[in-house]
């Protein structure tokens, strides 16, 4: 069955590409990703370039599919490998560019190996028997779901790596206040008191879906997004397109809450939803309020969460301060094939070490739960 490389998205019909996904989560669906082509956050001098291989039946339909990227940096993976280019870079080994299966700019566990799982695994054999002679360094699979995980552990030369991040977990939960009646009475009154400092000062928050947003509120979201990083000094990753374009192809997955003072809004944050979980992505503010950031990001994030019914709240990568509010350690996986053998066994020996700290991290986080004692 023939392989083929797509370097556009678009060149797929969306039915087809979509016709692989086993789930409804966002992020892999041909509307997210041909959205952040389309709107040039993806390719040009971003790092990014797509390079999605398929695998076609004889009949030309879809068997399998990776959503693959030609990286010449290590920006916007979330698993984090800069000292490996950096030890490479002082050993005279190229490093870039590298193969990534992975979604840009998403922390967020899910599936890589799209279609049948057969024909993903040829996929991967080939782009790895392939890398010699194409000037790669290796091939990364970020964020996999436990069907990808089972499919790679165990092929030769893959190097299997941890990660920890914190997901709220909604318990039957009638509303906010029946949550903090499950936390101890100390973090009881924290979590309360961080509220009411927010509503202390005049804001009140308004849900929105996609649709609802007109294209100066879209400005709005925007703004405060490329905000959060101009304040550090950095270029925001995704354009102001992506956004008016995500809501005009999947705007039933979007959630924004904009944050009010006086009715005009100061703050947002961005989210995506399935039905079964909602993904806090990207937040910002243009001026400062006090404690307000935990309150956009976090608890209206499980407000709604609870009046949605959904099962869990992905709030993004890291964060410890996640934890005294709730979320728990949850453990992420990636894979890694790496071609020089030195790096191979430098980094294998480095991954042996780094498993049994998260491990002991997350053990050590999970004890530290607010939860009330016997609660989960």
């Amino acid at each position: 069955m023939p392989i083929q490389t797509i370097s556009r998205l678009a060149e797929l019909p969306p039915a087809q590409w979509d016709g692989l996904l086993a789930t409804r989560q966002p992020f892999l669906s041909h509307a997210f990703l041909s959205s952040l082509e389309d709107s040039g956050s993806v390719g040009g001098r971003s790092g990014w370039r797509p390079h999605h291989q398929v695998l076609t039946d004889p009949a030309g339909g879809l068997k399998a599919a990776l959503p693959l990227y030609r990286k010449t940096n290590s920006y916007g993976e979330y698993v984090f490998d800069w000292a490996w280019a950096d030890a490479c870079h002082r050993a005279g080994i190229e490093y870039y560019p590298k193969l990534l299966c992975a979604v840009p700019f998403s922390p967020v566990t899910g599936e890589r190996l799209l279609g049948d799982p057969q024909a993903s695994g040829q996929l991967i054999d080939a782009l790895t028997a392939a890398l010699p002679g194409q000037g790669y360094s290796g091939l990364h699979v970020n964020f996999t779901e436990p069907g990808a995980d089972v499919l790679m552990d165990g092929r030769e030369g893959w190097l299997e790596r941890i990660g920890c991040q914190f997901h709220w977990h909604n318990r039957g939960y009638r509303d906010f206040q029946d949550f903090l009646d499950a936390l101890a009475s100390r973090k009881r009154k924290q979590l309360r008191k961080e509220r009411e400092q927010v509503a202390g000062q005049g804001i009140g928050f308004d849900w929105r879906e996609g649709h609802q947003l007109s294209e100066l509120e879209w400005d709005f979201v925007y703004a405060c997004y490329a905000n959060t990083y101009e304040i550090r000094g950095q270029h925001p990753y995704l354009t102001r397109a992506f956004f008016s374009l995500l809501a005009e192809r999947m705007p039933e997955a979007i959630r924004v809450v904009l944050a009010l003072q006086s009715g005009r809004p100061v703050a947002m944050a961005f989210c995506l939803t399935d039905g079964h979980s909602l993904y806090g992505r990207y937040w910002g503010c243009l001026a400062e309020f006090d404690r307000l950031h935990f309150e956009t990001c976090f608890y209206q994030g499980i407000d709604q969460a609870i009046a949605m019914g959904l099962q869990r709240f992905d709030a993004g990568a890291q964060g410890e301060h996640k934890l005294i509010r709730g979320f728990e350690p949850v453990i992420t996986r990636s894979w890694h094939y790496l071609q020089h053998p030195g790096l191979r066994a430098a980094v294998a020996e480095f991954l042996e070490q780094e498993h049994i700290g998260v491990l002991r991290y997350a053990e050590a986080a999970r004890e530290a739960l607010p939860y009330r004692q016997g609660d989960s």
